[in-house]
Order: C-alpha cells, then structure tokens, then sequence
C-alpha cells in the first residue's frame, strides 16, 4: 500500500530480533496501521529467527512459556467450540498459518477433514508428527472446497493483503465461514503501552486493523462480517510482553492488572485487546 498519503502515527522498534525502528502510518478512510518499510520477501525470514517466537515451538523452558501452553490448551477448546458452533456438520478445514499443528490437531480428533498451509520448516516438522496433512500453497487447492477456513493471528503478517483476501474468497465454498483472529490497536492495553505494546511487533507484522478495516477490506470481494468476538486472554499475553519491551524485565502482577483493566473497559468500548472476526462468504 502507498503511504504517500498516510498520516504518521508511531515510530516503533522490533524487540525480538534486530532492534531495527518502523514506523507505523494510518490509512483514515480503513482505519488501519501499516508498518513502514515492509521487508522483501528476501529479507523476511531473518525476523522470524527468533528463540522467543513460541507460536513455532512447543518449548516448555521458562514460566511463561508453560503459561503460555496451559492457555492455548483452554484456547484450542474454544476454537474448536466456536467452529463446531457455525458449522454444526463437520466438513473440510483449512487452517492457514498453523504453527505446530495443535488446533488441526484437535479437529482432526473431533472429526473435520483438515489441511494446514505453514511456512515454516520447524513448525510444519513438529506439525507433521502430530499426523497434520500440509499443502506448500493455497494455490494447489480447489475453489470453493472449504467449509472454514481459519487464520488465527495470520492476517496481519501477510505481505500481499488484497491478493490474500481474493484467495480466501476463492477458495471458501459458497456461505463457508472464514474465521480471522488479529490484534486490535484500538484496545487499551495498546494505548497503554504505545511504542512497546508487543502486538505491533514490526516488521513481521504488516497491517494492524481495527474493526472498521476488516469490514470494507471484506466487503470489497463479498464477505460479509456476521460477528466480532473477543480474546481475553490475549490482553494478559501482550501486557506481559509489553512490560519486558518498556522495562527488560517480565513484570507479572503489573501486566496482569494491565490486562484486567483492558478487558474490563473493553466491556464498554468493545475493543479488546484481538478480536475473532466472523465472515461468511456470499
């Protein structure tokens, strides 16, 4: 996207790997971050290379990070849940970005036929022990063949937004359900935090949205927003690591109140700290 046009908003810095600063710019009529300059793909995989990125392992080395599967465990059952809920006769699943497996696991377990997409090597590799099926590229599959797809904090790491939006609008049969968890900038913990909330996490974070961004973005190849639903749980998470970004330390009980506030006014604001978006194809 050409940011000719856009309003600076924040300059923030990649805390993970290479200290390198960012700045973030708002697109007024999405109401939408971009992160500005975006890597080549070339240079991407660079950013990823870090022992902290725990969504490509299922290391248990630290408190936080067994915190952190203890949470997922409760999460998987939720994702499951909710796409049990929308779609009550289980069908084909297709789960892009899918890390190590564990919420392709879980459906497989209860019944769906799956498919997982995932770049990276490490993670696909403890995936596929697990007995997750991969395809390299969504453009090996059908059109139209998938009751849900899901992108559980997929989206905003994307380079090619608009051609990602047109391939799930491809590939999702006629009234599927797309499910699409991303991180919202709107949420207290966000303004909170500022320059160290974690859930920028530049450069690999491309896009931050907010709910005005994903309604027209999906809008414009015929999917309709049906429902907004929160994560709580993830307001705790990032406060968590907001408070090693500002302070070099993992200051709990401070983040846990953090996140708790977060949550609770976003009971009246309605902007969490991520938000699940539910989008039916038409």
């Amino acid at each position: 996207m050409n940011i000719s046009n856009k309003k600076h908003f924040l300059t923030v810095k990649d805390y993970s790997v290479s200290g390198e600063t960012f700045d973030l710019y708002h697109d007024e009529i999405l109401d939408m971050l971009i992160t500005h300059p975006q890597p080549s793909l070339d240079n991407l995989g660079k950013y990823y290379e870090s022992v902290d990125y725990i969504s490509h392992t299922d290391s248990k080395r630290s408190l936080f990070e067994k915190a952190y599967h203890f949470v997922k465990n409760i999460a998987l059952k939720n994702k499951l849940n909710l796409i049990n809920s929308l779609q009550p006769s289980k069908g084909i699943l297709l789960d892009i970005g899918a890390g190590t497996g564990d919420f392709l696991s879980v459906a497989k377990q209860d019944g769906w036929k799956i498919v997982g997409v995932e770049p990276s090597e490490k993670a696909k590799a403890i995936a596929i022990k697990k007995g997750i099926s991969f395809v390299e590229k969504t453009s090996e599959l059908e059109n139209h063949s998938f009751d849900v797809i899901s992108m559980w904090h997929v989206l905003e790491h994307v380079p090619d937004l608009d051609n990602q939006i047109k391939e799930l609008k491809r590939l999702l049969k006629t009234n599927g359900t797309l499910i699409i968890a991303v991180p919202n900038f709107k949420s207290f913990d966000a303004k909170h935090y500022g320059k160290f909330w974690a859930a920028y996490d530049v450069p690999i974070h491309f896009w931050h949205f907010s709910k005005t961004a994903i309604k027209v973005l999906f809008e414009k190849e015929n999917m309709n927003l049906e429902k907004v639903l929160p994560m709580k749980f993830d307001s705790f998470y990032v406060s968590l690591l907001s408070e090693k970004y500002k302070s070099s330390k993992m200051n709990f009980i401070k983040a846990f109140f953090i996140g708790l506030q977060s949550n609770f006014k976003a009971k009246q604001h309605l902007e969490y700290s991520s938000h699940i978006y539910i989008l039916k194809n038409s």
